[in-house]
């Protein structure tokens, strides 16, 4: 559940080589359902005992426990409770015996070598993302066939010297320290980024100077978790958010004491100015940013992903200055940018597919607001940006990207062109100069970056991947499929052109459907190595995520979380009826929230799919909350807490329908060790639950990656050897041999 600043400029494009778990528009496919609506959610599927009990193999089931709460007059059992404490030895013992075990299966499973070798070829391979000019310089990142990470660079001028500015390869013997959050000042003077153990979020911010290379000491700041530096013009200094490293603090508390301050360079961080307080509440994210003439200082303080409170200050003001509030309190997103003394705001407000206003400074009176980019009818704006003194609007039309040229008072003037239907970034370069770059991939087509003309248009190649795939054998289609309740719900599949639809094809369905994630057509090479295998892949656009606009992202959260479980049930189901595939031919894939997903449909439809993958999981939702950053998810599932949330969330929460007498799927549950953001108590107390009340004898295993954070780990080989145990697994239990 990654937090997504629409109008932050990223050092790096990062190009996906090896599919990672989670972590993506016809406007007549909104939910139905009214928004306040409470729905009844059914039990979940249940099997009645097997006649006989199957023989137990692999290490012994973890004790229970009576442990049970009373919620609302509600019993809720929680048998594994003492699985939440990492720290405890008997829970490392369980945890190093189950991790062992699954390791010594998967290592041996039919073809995971040829997997391995495979996966590997296209992992490391060599890419170059675009450059960004700052000041006279260039920075950019690239891959290298022969290193595990990514490097970062810099030349002064674009034919200047190539020199080295960050290489995390070199950083620890292990591979254990990342780099993350990048961010230059405007003059190419200064380096702010984040280092980070095992690829976790808790992160430490340092500064460098980019001509000597040096990183001072002073400057180094803990807590910056959530911080995107916001540099002043001169690059003397920079806004961000911070979180108190009081160890007394809970981890699900300290979001709610993040502040806002400025950081001035060369002096230590325990000196920094406040700008803006603590919340007080923990389901709150609180982010500064400066407009690039250092004028003007705006704070947002989001509300989950459903309100911002938007504030803004004239700095010129001096101690004069003010905070001055510019949203109402209703229920709507809110980003601002500035650019030549106009405010450009981005919102959903009174537009569920999204709009673009334009507001003068000096009249920041509502009735002053003037929509210049109004919501389009079948498509979704995703964001904007300024490029060479133009709008970018970047749209999403049934699930997939158009991108539109127009004047800064919102008149279009053209639409660039792509070489099919696929996904494009937001354009990537300065709000003043004519040249810019994007990047552009499809499911079959591999990511090549473009340089094209704000003013002339047209593009040119400035980085093509090369990979050793052929995708002439292979198609993409989309199709609409009706969910439980009717609403239509769009799926990409891909396949072989020779495929039969006999229901013998092994079949790969992956999902999402939260957070307002956009799940859209982007190459991932493992999925060639699926196709290659003789399967085929489905991708659902699935409520809860933003594809269809808010509507879409409200009709699968909260009360309504169970339409994103129906969704994907339906989409295995349409997959069955017409003879993709069949249930024992299918394989379920999902992470993080896709976690809980594929968990979801395991306890309510458990003889629907053959075999389940599932990445770094929310899987207890009465609990989630108090571990990790779950508080800051209040916002999209509500909380136990609540009366009528609780009766929502525990009617379908995964851990809680697991039932004693049921024959589940096979399971790889995939775990990292230093999930900082969803707790793998999740994973443990799931794991433990399905092997004690599962009467199939399908292997149950749990595969835990060391020194890795929520997205794994950073380093290719892990995501090779990562995949290829997951797809000899997958692959074993449809009955395929891999080639």
């Amino acid at each position: 559940m990654r937090r997504t600043v629409l109008l932050s400029v990223s050092l790096v494009t990062c190009l996906a080589l090896v599919s990672c778990p989670g972590p993506t528009n016809n406007g007549n496919h909104r939910p139905r359902a009214d928004p306040q609506e409470r729905r009844t959610v059914p039990p979940p599927v249940t099997r009645k005992p097997h006649p006989v009990t199957p023989k137990r193999v692999g290490p012994p089931l973890a004790r229970r426990q009576k442990v049970v709460d009373v919620l609302h007059g509600v019993q809720v059992h929680d048998p594994y409770r003492w699985l939440e404490n990492e720290k405890s030895k008997e829970v490392q013992a369980w945890l190093k015996r189950m991790d062992r075990y699954a390791r010594g299966k998967l290592t041996k499973l039919p073809g995971h070598g040829r997997l391995t070798k495979r996966l590997a070829e296209l992992g490391y391979v060599e890419w170059t993302s675009a450059p960004l000019r700052r000041g006279k310089r260039y920075f950019y990142a690239k891959r290298h066939k022969d290193k595990e990470k990514v490097v970062h660079y810099w030349r002064q001028g674009l034919g200047g010297k190539q020199k080295v500015l960050l290489d995390p390869n070199t950083m620890s013997t292990d591979g254990s320290v990342s780099v993350k959050g990048l961010s230059v000042d405007f003059q190419g003077r200064r380096l702010a980024y984040k280092i980070s153990r095992n690829n976790a979020d808790e992160s430490v911010l340092q500064v460098m100077d980019i001509r000597t290379g040096k990183v001072s000491k002073v400057d180094s700041i803990p807590g910056v978790k959530y911080a995107h530096p916001s540099w002043t013009p001169k690059g003397d200094g920079f806004y961000y958010t911070r979180l108190p490293m009081d160890k007394t603090i809970p981890t699900k508390d300290r979001p709610g004491y993040a502040e806002v301050y400025f950081h001035r360079v060369g002096t230590s961080y325990k000196k920094d100015k406040l700008v803006h307080a603590k919340t007080g509440d923990p389901k709150t994210f609180i982010f500064p940013y400066v407009s690039r003439d250092g004028r003007y200082l705006f704070i947002s303080i989001e509300h989950g992903w459903k309100r911002t409170d938007l504030y803004m200050k004239d700095l010129r003001r001096g101690r004069r200055a003010k905070f001055v509030k510019l949203t109402s309190d209703k229920e709507a997103l809110y980003q601002a940018y500035v650019w030549k003394g106009w405010i450009y705001l981005f919102t959903n407000e009174g537009a569920p597919r999204y709009r673009l206003l334009r507001i003068h400074p000096r009249k920041l009176d509502r009735r002053h607001w003037k929509e210049i980019v109004p919501q389009q009818k079948n498509a979704v704006l995703k964001s904007f940006a300024i490029r060479g003194g133009r709008l970018s609007l970047q749209y999403m039309r049934n699930a997939s990207t158009e991108l539109r040229i127009a004047t800064l008072k919102g008149k279009v003037l053209r639409k660039v062109t792509f070489p099919g239907i696929g996904t494009a970034s937001q354009l990537m370069g300065n709000p003043e100069d004519d040249t810019a770059y994007y990047s552009f991939s499809s499911f079959i087509r591999p990511s090549t970056v473009y340089r094209t003309s704000l003013k002339k248009g047209g593009r040119t190649v400035y980085f093509q991947v090369k990979l050793p795939i052929d995708p002439t054998p292979y198609a993409v289609k989309q199709v609409f499929y009706a969910s439980k309740d009717g609403t239509k719900v769009s799926m990409f599949i891909l396949y072989s052109k020779t495929m039969r639809l006999d229901g013998k094809t092994p079949t790969l369905l992956y999902g999402y459907g939260g957070f307002n994630v956009n799940i859209l057509p982007r190459f991932r090479s493992s999925y060639f190595v699926w196709l290659e295998q003789g399967g085929a892949v489905a991708i659902p656009n699935l409520r809860g995520g933003g594809e269809y606009g808010e509507d879409w992202h409200r009709g699968g959260m909260l009360l309504k979380k169970q339409n994103t479980f129906d969704d994907f049930i339906y989409a295995a189901k349409y997959l069955i009826k017409h003879r993709y595939t069949s249930s024992a031919k299918l394989a379920i894939r999902g992470g993080s929230n896709g976690g809980l997903l594929v968990g979801a449909l395991m306890t309510q439809q458990p003889d629907l799919v053959r075999v389940v993958a599932c990445h770094v999981p929310l899987l207890d939702m009465v609990r989630y909350h108090k571990f990790g950053s779950g508080m800051t998810w209040i916002g999209e599932y509500g909380s136990a807490a609540d009366p009528t949330q609780f009766k929502a969330i525990h009617a379908y929460s995964p851990y809680h329908h697991v039932r004693k007498g049921t024959r589940y799927p096979a399971l790889l549950m995939l775990s990292a060790d230093s999930d900082d953001r969803v707790d793998p108590m999740h994973a443990r107390k799931f794991v433990a639950a399905i092997r004690w009340a599962n009467t199939s004898t399908l292997p149950v295993l749990l595969r835990v990656e060391e020194k890795s954070g929520h997205g794994g780990g950073d380093m290719i080989k892990k995501s090779v050897a990562r995949t290829a145990d997951e797809y000899a697994f997958l692959l074993k239990e449809l009955g395929v041999t891999p080639k």
